[in-house]
């Protein structure tokens, strides 16, 4: 009887040990109507122009009890570009720059998610774009209420890693493309 007790005990307090770790990480999902990928592109005159991405999809999981277990994941849809001009909409679309029929999306994937006291993280991640994936850290300020987690931030990208040369040789377009990111994943 004490061992068939023992068994029961030791049965029961793994079973709670999985309960509690699989609590502890959650999926989130993407609140679309109020998440943004954007950018703005620009000249050493100081010239600029807006643009960013209409179509989005996040895969984003959140681990309490140990946050540097935490992932995201996003696909963009780069057809679903969008510029301040038109015209320029349709040359960001071309092998100049985005190329989006040959690669109709870009794939963010974290590899470290470090939380800092502040409230800040930095995503750390390969970005996939062109054919060519490279590291990028993003620097991010998070909130968290009872219904969502926020991240948005401002950063910089050098295009010229995937590729995206157009203007940068001869110093027409600046290299670096100045990113804003705003993700609100509903828990």
């Amino acid at each position: 009887m004490r061992n068939a007790w023992i068994t029961f005990l030791s049965v029961f307090c793994l079973m709670l040990t999985v309960h509690t770790s699989m609590q502890a990480a959650e999926k989130l999902s993407l609140d679309a109507e109020k998440s943004k990928i954007g950018f703005v592109g620009s000249k050493p005159d100081k010239s600029s122009h807006e643009g960013g991405f209409k179509k989005f999809k996040v895969d984003a999981t959140a681990d309490f009890e140990n946050p540097a277990n935490s992932s995201l994941r996003i696909e963009i849809d780069t057809t679903s570009l969008w510029s301040d001009d038109q015209r320029l909409t349709g040359h960001l679309m071309n092998p100049d720059f985005f190329d989006v029929r040959k690669y109709p999306k870009a794939v963010f994937e974290s590899t470290a998610i470090e939380h800092q006291d502040d409230g800040s993280v930095t995503i750390v991640g390969k970005l996939e774009m062109l054919g060519k994936v490279n590291e990028v850290k993003i620097p991010m300020q998070s909130e968290m209420t009872d219904e969502a987690i926020t991240l948005s931030g401002k950063f910089k990208l050098d295009r010229t890693k995937w590729g995206m040369n157009y203007g940068a040789a001869d110093n027409k377009i600046n290299k670096e493309v100045d990113m804003d990111v705003k993700l609100v994943l509903k828990r």
